[in-house]
């Protein structure tokens, strides 16, 4: 599973754009499982407000939105929730919104 997420960080860095100097930066990965069964892993970088995700094989970029409660993100169809008790929820595409828990936090 290492050769995966090594092969996943290479591909949400390549495709944010980060530069070298970038990859100083904290850094936190999670896997969450879902409900529905969709499995994603989601980056956040501490100088970013982006988050960087892995969901169905591809990558995707989701920019912060505004809320009144909690964290929400968007972009390419994805709606992340992270609320302020840590529970999360996605809508990918056209898929309904889904509760999704960590299953893993990878040390990197």
């Amino acid at each position: 599973m290492g050769r995966h997420k090594a092969i996943l960080l290479g591909i949400i860095m390549l495709s944010a754009g980060i530069s070298g100097a970038r990859q100083a930066d904290a850094q936190t990965f999670r896997t969450y499982r879902c409900a529905d069964g969709t499995q994603f892993i989601v980056g956040f970088y501490d100088q970013d407000t982006r988050a960087f995700l892995q969901i169905d094989g591809q990558p995707a970029t989701l920019a912060k939105r505004l809320t009144v409660s909690g964290t929400r993100y968007s972009g390419a169809g994805i709606t992340l929730r992270i609320d302020k008790s840590g529970a999360t929820t996605v809508k990918h595409l056209k898929r309904p919104i889904t509760a999704c828990t960590v299953i893993e936090k990878p040390a990197l």
